[in-house]
């Protein structure tokens, strides 16, 4: 199970975060331990570079697009390499979203979008959508036509 997606700021600050399956008292222990992680290994790394941990038997995957930092947490078959194709679907549909790697402002400006494709790329814990082209017809918000 995909047990968090987490972006935060340079700063820390927390601008989107999805749990599943993580219980309401832990889940400000893995806020503050993500953040931790990213503060003391995202320096001077460059873009979309990933960083693997493994904390309480579970892994993290991480990097850093643009002035946000993503950060992907799974347990079971949601090991390092799935997380690393999550994360990669994940970085290029902000990407797509903001046009570049976005800035704070910018991925703010496009939150609501970014929100949508994160919904639409993991569903209650699993990983639903990888494939750029469908995200994006789905995100578009139109009714569904009768083929």
């Amino acid at each position: 199970m995909l047990l968090a997606v987490l972006i935060a700021n340079s700063e820390g600050n927390i601008l989107v975060e999805r749990f599943n399956g993580v219980p309401a008292e832990e889940r400000l222990h893995w806020r503050s331990f993500l953040v931790k992680l990213g503060a003391e290994n995202l320096r001077g790394v460059k873009n979309e570079e990933l960083l693997v941990a493994c904390h309480k038997s579970v892994y993290v995957v991480y990097t850093v697009l643009g002035d946000v930092s993503v950060f992907l947490v799974g347990k079971d078959e949601y090991d390092e390499l799935a997380l690393s194709e999550a994360i990669f679907v994940i970085n290029s549909a902000i990407r797509d979203v903001c046009g570049k790697p976005p800035t704070e402002r910018l991925f703010l400006d496009k939150y609501g979008k970014i929100c949508l494709c994160l919904d639409e790329i993991v569903w209650k814990g699993l990983l639903e959508n990888t494939d750029k082209d469908r995200i994006k017809r789905l995100i578009r918000m139109r009714p569904p036509t009768d083929v």
